[in-house]
């Protein structure tokens, strides 16, 4: 054995102590991490980003010969920008289009010669190249640097700069296609012309240069050499570099963004040995480096489905970001004066830490104030105060030449900002989310329902594009000058309500040679995240009276048109406003929406029917239809509900000196005082219950439980217990009556069988139309249940008396009736009602989803409404108790938190425990099983697990009222039979998702002479029970509780094959056919149309036919 396998086997061994590295490794595992397995999946994640070694070899082959070929392709003597154009398009190859087009008798020409030097730049030629998208190419970006002698002095005005550099681009396109058997096209960054590259990559079936194996595509970049006549001083912020000859656009207006596209083509070489050299100085950039991207490329910083306004093919930004905090900033003036030098970071940071120190500067930095200045090594090129004034936003980069942030609108740094910090808040607080790797590395945040509150789909084929030329040659295109004026607008006219707003465009698609100008860009999305402490405020203040003429005056009447007005307010304030009608809850949360809408409208011509949003349908999806609502002529709601409540609450507590115990408490355990409601509850006042049709007289009860003073004087028995609460029920009963007119009590018990269970309730209707169902709680009754479940608790001998098996069982059922009633639904009442308080979009997420849950036949029957009610909460808060709506994560309207849910129901593993802290008063006194302990079971989780993942998919792409409809419709297709239900007798049909009005028209009630409204009844739960009890071990049966008039059902897998008989088998049975006999006499099989037969015997006067679906 040599001496290194006597040293490994010594390290494996555990015989020599750890090195002071792999100390350092297990505690920042558990101090840095929080977590061993997070640092893990981290070192797991970064090699499967970079790139592989195999396929180099054939694309550093290709390079080379492409090299040689560019520096061999002759010279082109000059010629005039339009002859040259067609010269090349007689070729098949166009010059990328730059505006303005040069005008035909311009003195200056575009020729051709070799590039002086070629060199591999950005992150290839660092080797910090990192994957974008899954199935997306890396990027190569190869600068081919122009001789300085097809350049002028004065090239930078007009655009000159760029006509020449298009030309040069075009004659190497042309080249490349004759010589090469590659594939290619132009590409320009943001849709800027300006930044057109040309784009190469491997043909298939190419038996020359085929480099497909490193999945890579070669990006070639004209580039300025550092000795051009262009003068960097003639770059400044402040120049003005384009002349204009129309008097829309002022004189000399300063070209920022236009001087800055110039100046990226002189840095590249400049950039990459600046990153060469800070990547050699901190070891661990180029893993904080790879992190980051893979952050950001999840969410739309860069290509990908959707790319977030500004931060297409913006690699050079966040390599300059951890430049930035590794080197410090330089002391400049900022607009509210001198700012504080930030200190730099030390070289010996992990990259996790670095990572997290890049996202905490982003979420804490205001890019519209502060300006941002890598310390340089020289000093700065260009004055401070020329970026001060002329960028809204400011990165300054090391070389003190260019300004990452000069075309990337303050919408998008609000975005970004928002997602470091929610980010962070994830990092910080890993019991949050179930996977907190898989949030902040691998998930897409391309699924914008869930990501944004609101989300407006804008189509700007019809906008009025009335930028003045000025501003269309600064950016650089019609599109760019519509988008910057777009996100001025709406951050200007949203202001605080919002914490970011998302302007998402598809990444600018790759073009072919012939085509002179990028597809014009005809879709976008705007993303808002609401800020809620301000976002549904009704009024927006602007200057007062005084100060009518003042510049700022005018700027706010510009911004809102006819909408604002001069208002006089209590306080006595005469002010420019505008005020926001609303007549409901849902439609104040739609301010923000209506905001755009009209800022959109007023400035850019944009009507409803291009700017569409589709909070609208969630809205009517959770709304009875206007004649159900005329018909009932009654004001509902949960408020309402809760006034009534309060009511009998007061009539209650003034029968103490009636009562021979005081009442201590009258605690609510219904969903209609929680606003948790599907359906905002709706009184029946006996004045018009008889003008209802059948279909339209549901009349919820809304449980609540009594709680008296303690007293010895209870029965030590459960049988006379039950017999005390109906004395208490008669007399308080009696009294109400008597003490509130137009009240109405009544006694109403239950037909369970059960001795020991509380069958009796006090139903309560009031002269308002409400009904209520009072249960007194008697904690001597939970200790009497457990004697009987467990002799041996009893204090007297067990031979003194004894309980069978089947008592037992019934005291069993009778306990978790009690513990679930008196326990525990007091408690999920309160912790629901505090989340409503706390999160205002978690009573309208919770609504969505019920309803959503309920068209697909599954709630209720087999989810119950508290188990979906918590479900609900893990998107607010997200496994921890002290989140609020100011978290980054929080959502802030319905649709978002419907969305987020459905994400978690799409991968939900229903096998591992899901715990969320939200009983405040006694969280060790959760059971989790108590809601769940009757479903769902594993066939309803399959099925809810693919309800979810195909209400996902089609949220994603929903464009249309109609789209959003689809969600909550359901296929009945896949069940075995189909129960149709009579309509005309179902009480809450008008809350079918696919109510008829028919239904409900004079004459579908006709007949009916009971005027007593009857709470609480609902045959279609009662006959779904009795369907459910006595075929159990036959079919299983799914329905939506909600007006559902079908009841579906399948028959059970193991009934499939013949068995052997018994009696009592559970089952309908039937005698094989005569012909299987004489092989298996003693087998029967399930009889199913018996089964069917006995269903509508069962359902008579209810059913109306039965549909089978699989042969009998």
């Amino acid at each position: 054995m040599n001496q290194v396998d006597s040293e490994n086997t010594n390290r494996h061994g555990r015989e020599e102590p750890l090195t002071g590295h792999e100390l350092r490794d297990i505690k920042d595992a558990a101090d840095l991490y929080q977590s061993g397995s997070f640092k893990l999946q981290i070192d797991a994640l970064l090699p499967n980003v970079r790139p592989k070694e195999s396929g180099r070899q054939q694309l550093d082959h290709f390079l080379f010969a492409l090299r040689a070929h560019c520096i061999s392709i002759p010279s082109i003597a000059p010629l005039s920008p339009l002859a040259a154009m067609k010269v090349l398009a007689k070729q098949g190859v166009a010059v990328p289009s730059v505006f303005p087009l040069p005008a035909p008798d311009v003195k200056w020409k575009v020729a051709f010669e070799p590039p002086r030097e070629i060199c591999v730049v950005g992150s290839w030629g660092n080797g910090i190249a990192v994957k974008k998208q899954i199935g997306s190419r890396f990027s190569v970006d190869l600068s081919m640097e122009m001789p300085e002698a097809l350049f002028q002095e004065k090239d930078y005005l007009d655009g000159r700069f760029f006509h020449k550099k298009s030309y040069y681009l075009a004659i190497l396109a042309q080249s490349i296609s004759t010589a090469f058997d590659v594939d290619t096209f132009y590409s320009s960054a943001l849709g800027d012309p300006r930044l057109t590259t040309l784009v190469l990559r491997s043909r298939n079936g190419s038996a020359s240069y085929d480099f497909s194996k490193s999945h890579t595509e070669v990006h070639v970049i004209p580039v300025l050499s550092s000795s051009s006549p262009l003068s960097p001083s003639r770059l400044f912020p402040s120049h003005s570099n384009v002349r204009v000859p129309s008097s829309s656009s002022p004189p000399n207006f300063p070209t920022p963004i236009y001087n800055n596209t110039i100046l990226l083509s002189t840095c590249a070489k400049e950039a990459l040995m600046s990153t060469h050299e800070l990547k050699n100085a901190l070891p661990a950039f180029h893993d904080a480096y790879t992190l980051l991207r893979v952050w950001a490329n999840q969410r739309g910083y860069g290509d990908g489905e959707l790319c977030v306004r500004g931060f297409e093919r913006k690699g050079s930004f966040w390599a300059g970001l951890l430049r930035y905090l590794s080197l410090g900033d330089e002391l400049v003036g900022t607009k509210s004066g001198i700012a504080k030098l930030r200190k730099p970071l030390g070289k010996g940071l992990s990259s996790y830490q670095l990572f997290k120190a890049a996202l905490d500067f982003l979420a804490k930095h205001k890019f519209g104030e502060t300006p941002v200045f890598t310390k340089t090594t020289n000093g700065h090129r260009c004055p401070p105060e020329e970026y001060i004034t002329h960028h809204p936003a400011i990165f300054v980069d090391a070389t003190s030449t260019i300004n990452f942030l000069s075309d990337v609108p303050l919408t998008s740094l609000d975005l970004l900002s928002h997602d470091a910090k929610e980010t962070l808040e994830q990092l910080s607080n890993p019991g949050a989310s179930s996977d907190t790797f898989a949030d902040c590395f691998l998930k897409s945040r391309f699924k914008i329902s869930s990501r944004f509150d609101a989300v407006i789909r804008v189509n700007l084929s019809q906008a009025s594009r009335n930028q003045s030329t000025s501003t269309v040659i600064e950016h650089g295109s019609s599109d760019a000058a519509l988008l910057a004026s777009i996100s001025s607008l709406l951050r200007r006219g949203l202001g605080n309500r919002t914490q970011a707003i998302a302007i998402l465009q598809p990444v600018t698609p790759y073009r072919p040679m012939s085509s002179a100008e990028s597809p014009s860009t005809s879709i976008i999305h705007i993303g808002l995240i609401y800020d809620p402490a301000h976002a549904f405020r009704l009024v927006d203040h602007g200057p007062s009276a005084e100060d009518q003429d003042s510049n700022v005056a005018k700027e706010f009447r510009y911004l809102w048109g006819s909408r604002a007005e001069l208002r006089r307010f209590k306080d006595g304030r005469i002010t420019e406003s505008v005020v926001w009608e609303v007549t409901t809850s849902d439609e104040r949360a739609h301010i923000p929406v209506s905001i755009v809408r009209h800022l959109l409208q007023l400035h850019f011509g944009l009507s409803a029917k291009y700017a569409r949003t589709l909070q609208t349908p969630f809205d009517n999806i959770l709304q009875l239809p206007d004649d159900v609502r005329r018909l009932h002529r009654a004001t509902g709601g949960c408020k309402a509900a809760l006034i009534a409540f309060d009511g009998v609450v007061r009539s209650l507590k003034a029968l103490d000196e009636q009562l021979p115990l005081a009442l201590l408490n009258v605690s609510p355990i219904s969903e209609y005082l929680r606003y948790t409601s599907t359906f905002a509850p709706l009184p029946i006042p006996a004045s018009i219950s008889a003008e209802l049709p059948e279909s339209l007289r549901f009349l919820p009860t809304i449980p609540i439980i009594l709680e008296f003073e303690k007293s010895s004087k209870w029965p030590d028995d459960l049988k006379a217990i039950q017999k005390i609460k109906l004395a208490f029920f008669e007399t308080i009963a009696q009294s109400l009556m008597s003490s509130n007119p137009g009240l109405k009590a009544s006694i109403a018990t239950g037909g369970s069988s059960n001795p020991f269970q509380g069958y009796a309730a006090l139903e309560i209707f009031t002269a308002e139309g409400w009904s209520f169902s009072a249960f007194i709680w008697h904690d001597r009754e939970a200790t009497l249940l457990d004697r009987i479940i467990d002799p041996g608790k009893m204090f007297v001998s067990p031979s003194d008396q004894k309980y069978n098996a089947q008592e037992q069982r019934e005291a069993k059922v009778a306990q978790e009736l009690y513990t679930r009633r008196f326990i525990h639904a007091p408690r999920h009442h309160r912790a629901i009602v505090n989340l409503c308080h706390k999160y205002s979009a978690y009573s309208g997420t919770v609504r969505l989803v019920k309803r959503w849950l309920a068209a697909h036949w599954l709630l209720q029957t087999h989810v119950s409404e508290e188990a979906i009610e918590i479900i609900c909460a893990l998107p607010f808060v997200g496994g921890k108790q002290t989140s609020t709506e100011s978290a980054a994560a929080v959502p802030h309207s319905k649709e978002r938190g419907f969305s987020l849910v459905l994400e978690f129901l799409t991968d939900w593993d229903w096998k591992e425990p899901l715990c969320l802290t939200l009983y405040e008063d006694d969280p060790s006194a959760t059971a989790p099983e108590m809601w769940t302990s009757n479903g769902p079971d594993a066939i309803a989780v399959h099925r809810l697990r693919a309800f979810a993942r195909e209400a996902s998919k089609a949220l994603r792409n929903a464009e249309t009222e109609l789209d959003i409809k689809s969600l909550f419709l359901h296929s009945t297709d896949d069940y075995d039979i189909v129960i149709q239900l009579n309509p005309t007798v179902l009480p809450r049909y008008h809350q079918n998702i696919n109510a008829e009005s028919s239904v409900w028209t004079r004459d579908a009630h006709l007949g009916i002479t009971e005027s007593t409204p009857r709470p609480g009844f609902d045959p279609l739960p009662l006959f779904l029970a009795d369907l459910q009890s006595t075929y159990a071990d036959t079919l299983k049966f799914f329905a939506d509780s909600f007006g559902g008039d079908r009841i579906g059902a399948i028959w059970l897998p193991s009934l499939g094959a013949p068995r052997p008989f018994r009696a009592l088998a559970g089952f309908s049975s039937k005698p094989l056919a005569k012909e299987d006999k004489a092989k298996d006499k003693d087998l029967v099989m399930l009889n199913r149309q018996a089964v069917l037969d006995e269903i509508g015997r069962l359902g008579t006067g209810l059913v109306q036919k039965i549909i089978v679906h699989e042969p009998m």
